[in-house]
């Protein structure tokens, strides 16, 4: 349904704003009136998820913290689900990241900005009692290098600012931005791989070499007279190919044999990211191979 980003220096208030975001959400969702689909909201947190505040002390750690964070995000994304991403999401990067995940599964975005001086993080950081304060160098290393949320890039809009001084963040508005706002598709960049089956190299190994077999059989039995034939490689399995008006011999036919199957293990190991689904059936494997053969055989 949606993914909500919450971003904001260290101890500048996040949590409290997700907090009264996820309420004033669920009052709408249970809300009489409302008649749109059965949504439910997840709140993913360095808190829920476990993520010490030393895991920001150095780079080393805070990696594996961030990857702990885009796989919680990932698993919970759905159609049913409005996620809100309560963490420092201080760096442009990562957030883009997520913005692709949302993309790809055709969710609405948007993103918070929870605004607050470093002064009153400080403040509020060394006032912390719960155990959940960041070290002073650390607070002020993040401070620096904090990437503020911009509504120009795509991947922050749209963006809703929330000053210290507000006393609630702007629910009507991002209500409507991640029930009425514009679902992106998703590009090339962000498409899921279409996998090929585990059997298809050997099914296009073992079709293509069936049919070139065939082919030595054929033109031995019509003695290379050329024109259309049937070839039948099983009780199930036949295919109409056009031969050329002489002999065929057998290292033109392992050629493009070769060729063939060197243009199609690409995508078998890569994937593919065409549209729908690939078939690799034996019948798909051998009517491409007849194609390809018709077009680059030397008449």
């Amino acid at each position: 349904m949606a993914l909500i980003t919450i971003s904001g220096y260290p101890s500048s208030g996040k949590s409290q704003r997700a907090a009264q975001l996820k309420r004033h959400l669920e009052s709408r969702l249970a809300d009489p009136s409302y008649i749109g689909p059965s949504l439910s909201v997840v709140l993913l947190s360095d808190d829920t998820l476990n993520i010490d505040r030393s895991s920001y002390n150095d780079s080393r750690s805070e990696k594996p913290a961030r990857g702990t964070l885009f796989t919680a995000v990932q698993r919970n994304l759905a159609q049913n689900t409005i996620v809100i991403v309560d963490s420092l999401n201080y760096i442009k990067g990562f957030r883009y990241q997520m913005y692709c995940a949302a993309r790809e599964i055709k969710v609405r975005v948007c993103t918070v900005y929870v605004l607050a001086t470093p002064d009153l993080c400080k403040q509020w950081n060394s006032e912390r009692t719960d155990g959940k304060t960041y070290a002073p160098e650390t607070l002020a290393n993040l401070l620096q290098r904090y990437e503020e949320p911009s509504s120009m890039v795509r991947w922050d809009s749209p963006l809703f600012t929330v000053s210290w001084t507000d006393e609630d963040v702007p629910a009507d508005d991002i209500w409507r931005a991640i029930t009425e706002g514009v679902v992106k598709p998703p590009n090339t960049g962000t498409q899921a791989v279409a996998k090929a089956p585990t059997d298809a190299l050997r099914t296009l190994e073992h079709t293509t070499a069936s049919i070139v077999s065939a082919l030595v059989s054929e033109q031995a039995n019509s003695g290379s007279l050329g024109g259309t034939a049937t070839i039948t490689l099983s009780s199930t399995l036949k295919v109409r190919i056009t031969l050329p008006p002489r002999n065929v011999t057998l290292s033109e036919l392992q050629r493009l044999k070769r060729q063939f199957v060197t243009l199609h293990k690409r995508a078998i190991t890569l994937g593919t990211t065409e549209k729908g689904v690939v078939d690799w059936s034996e019948q798909s494997v051998a009517d491409k191979f007849v194609v390809y053969f018709e077009e680059n055989i030397k008449q």
